[in-house]
């Protein structure tokens, strides 16, 4: 059985089961919409032009192609290799604002920094000359004063029921590791806080080390040499750590479920993951709106390169609403419902207990669970 057959499925075995690399995947997509690929789809929307042969159909392996299909399917003995991909908005009900909201995003509220613009207190040429804005917003967000969401203790239940292959974050704030997910199930896709590193002779720095001085409102210097002490969060100009480019080798061949939740989808590459699990994997997104659906073009120009939410999905499903009301549902219709609210209830005491931490979080009860979000395929 190859990686992009069904479960319970077989053909001829494959050659190479290593996905793509995903800026060289988005680069060859872009490269082959040449101006009769356009203008082939600008004939289609008029009816001047029909495909001479349609696209090889994706097998669907959902019963249905909606929340209970899913649900089926991660009850079933066929999914066994769970992968989810999370953005900001897992984080945002823990108080952990995201970047680009209106109002409230991160990039909003920027300006007491005076900043050339707003990305560049993640730019690493603009930290090398000046660290100070970057250390004082580093203050605000710093780890050990923010609980795990709702949405972070159900990837964990994942990791308990022996579903999870791995958990792929586009955040920095490391509350999947308050939360008690193993290290070796977490890929943080851009970096973390939990480690620094001096940026000139690289020797490492513990998390607690550099928030005493952050925190002292100093900038942390090397006791090595005279280099700024950097956290281990990838900056513009920075590459992405090693362990993500290793693991996407091992994991997503293998998947054979897609969580998204809570990510735009808009940041490359981890946008371009979504695209990298066997094209009859089934994929859910939660999120507050739609996000990664594939363009028309693309689609006519037989590049199935991101989701389809429409009502041709054969395997895509939007649950669309807040992310903690789309885990407590889905863990509801998985009857893991009373299971989800006792280990959040239970690990936000211990918190409380032995960091600190108040307890702000109001944790919904499960009775109403169920149909707190948007679930749609269109």
């Amino acid at each position: 059985m190859s990686a992009n057959s069904p479960p319970g499925k077989s053909d001829e075995p494959a050659v190479d089961n290593i996905p793509p690399n995903a800026f060289e995947s988005l680069g060859s997509r872009l490269r082959d919409l040449d101006v009769d690929s356009i203008r082939r789809y600008l004939a289609s929307k008029l009816g001047f032009y029909e495909p001479s042969e349609p696209p090889i159909p994706t097998e669907q392996v959902l019963e249905e192609v909606s929340l209970d299909g899913i649900v089926k399917w991660i009850k079933s003995e066929k999914c066994k290799n769970i992968i989810t991909l999370s953005g900001a908005g897992i984080s945002t009900t823990a108080g952990i604002p995201d970047f680009r909201s209106p109002e409230t995003g991160l990039y909003h509220n920027l300006q007491k920094y005076n900043l050339p613009e707003p990305q560049a207190i993640f730019d690493i040429s603009f930290f090398r000359d000046n660290p100070k804005p970057f250390f004082t917003l580093a203050k605000e967000l710093y780890p050990g004063s923010f609980k795990p969401t709702i949405s972070h203790y159900f990837i964990r239940l994942l990791h308990e029921k022996g579903l999870l292959l791995r958990h792929y974050t586009q955040n920095i704030d490391t509350l999947e590791r308050v939360a008690g997910l193993p290290e070796e199930k977490i890929v943080e896709a851009h970096g973390t806080f939990y480690t620094s590193h001096c940026l000139n002779c690289r020797k490492e720095y513990s998390l607690e080390y550099v928030k005493e001085i952050i925190f002292a409102d100093q900038i942390p210097i090397c006791t090595e040499c005279p280099g700024i002490i950097k956290p281990d969060i990838v900056f513009f100009g920075e590459s992405l750590p090693d362990r993500f480019q290793n693991c996407l080798r091992e994991d997503f061949q293998q998947c054979d479920m897609l969580i998204i939740m809570g990510s735009s989808l808009e940041v490359q590459p981890f946008a371009s993951l979504i695209d990298m699990v066997p094209e009859w994997c089934p994929r859910l997104l939660i999120n507050r709106e739609k996000a990664g659906e594939r363009s028309p073009l693309l689609r006519l120009c037989g590049l199935a390169g991101g989701l389809q939410l429409d009502e041709h999905a054969v395997r895509d499903v939007a649950l669309l609403g807040d992310c903690d009301h789309g885990c407590r549902d889905l863990a509801q219709r998985l009857g893991w419902g009373e299971e989800l609210h006792a280990l959040v209830t239970v690990e936000h005491e211990r918190l409380e207990r032995e960091v600190g931490m108040s307890p702000q979080m109001t944790i919904p009860e499960t009775a109403d669970a169920a149909g707190t979000s948007a679930e749609t395929q269109l």
